[in-house]
């Protein structure tokens, strides 16, 4: 059986709370051994709100890590005490999985401005992880549905977008993708889509020369190197032609343009992937939702695909390794 580290995130949101709705779930009952990264009294005091399951603390492990917290934390509360913890439990966790005594991490959501408070400056999760497994080429992907969707770029201005799509960066993105679909997804072959930057994918250059001048050619070497990818495919009818199974996964150059049809589709249910590091992690597709906490009101649903998720890819990278 495999073990499944979770991390409870910001510690002032609704990661406490869907993490017990979650490992109360018969979905995940006997899925896989799970540790959770993060102080009991959180999850107490969010025990108390759920109705749907009245002793959700029985048998748990709980590992508790960092200084322990005071009732200065409050719900719904933007704090750098809060933001500290939340990095904290997550580097527990991928020490963790880097000495090899869990096979996954699964992370609840952290918040941003909370972590900068408490002095950190990374914009997220991955970056995080990427510093600490000294991963240089990685790759956010998002599942949900019938969709795998992988960005070549994250969080940063659309304006910025032109400068950041280069042959280089595109040609990484696949090759990430690629072998992380192999290693951990047991796909053998993967057919990847990429889409174009412009509308229409330029039209035959009409709206634009970035896909006659970058986007094409960093396919051209991919296929030269053997990948199975296509493109650049026109973005308004990519996601309907991988939604449809031509494709095992589909690369958007920008946030929006991959994120949009990944939460139509799996609002609920999506969850986020990072590909490329040496060890597994899976993440619920939202946020803190300060706005919701203690209100009983908060759906497990991305927590528990995440879940359900990592325990598969560790199974298929276990079946390959």
């Amino acid at each position: 059986m495999k073990k499944i580290a979770i991390t409870m995130g910001d510690p002032a949101g609704i990661g406490p709370e869907v993490i017990l709705k979650s490992l109360a779930s018969e979905e995940l009952r006997d899925a896989a051994e799970f540790k959770i990264i993060g102080h009991r009294n959180f999850l107490e005091r969010a025990a108390v709100t759920i109705k749907s399951c009245s002793t959700p603390l029985v048998g748990l492990d709980i590992l508790e890590v960092g200084e322990q917290p005071q009732n200065k934390i409050q719900p719904g509360q933007v704090s750098a005490d809060a933001g500290r913890l939340s990095v904290g439990y997550l580097m527990e966790a991928i020490r963790l999985a880097k000495a090899g005594e869990v096979d996954a991490i699964v992370t609840a959501p952290i918040n941003k401005e909370a972590i900068y408070k408490a002095g950190f400056d990374f914009p997220g999760h991955t970056e995080i992880l990427a510093k600490e497994t000294n991963t240089e080429k990685f790759v956010m992907m998002l599942v949900g549905g019938p969709l795998r969707v992988a960005l070549v770029t994250i969080h940063v201005p659309l304006r910025d977008v032109f400068d950041l799509i280069t042959e280089d960066s595109i040609l990484d993105t696949i090759e990430v993708v690629d072998a992380g679909l192999k290693r951990d997804f047991g796909i053998p072959n993967p057919r990847i889509g990429v889409c174009g930057l412009n509308p229409h994918a330029s039209d035959g250059g009409r709206f634009g020369d970035e896909e006659a001048l970058i986007v094409s050619p960093a396919i051209e070497k991919a296929r030269g190197r053997g990948y199975n990818c296509s493109g650049p495919l026109p973005p308004d009818t990519a996601f309907y032609a991988a939604k449809q199974g031509e494709y095992d996964v589909m690369i958007a150059l920008y946030h929006d343009q991959g994120l949009i049809p990944i939460k139509i589709l799996a609002f609920e249910t999506g969850v986020n992937v990072t590909l490329g590091l040496p060890i597994i992690r899976s993440s619920v597709d939202h946020g803190t939702a300060f706005n919701i906490v203690g209100k009983d009101v908060a759906s497990p649903a991305s927590m528990i695909e995440a879940i359900k998720l990592a325990v598969s890819m560790a199974e298929a990278r276990a079946a390959v390794d």
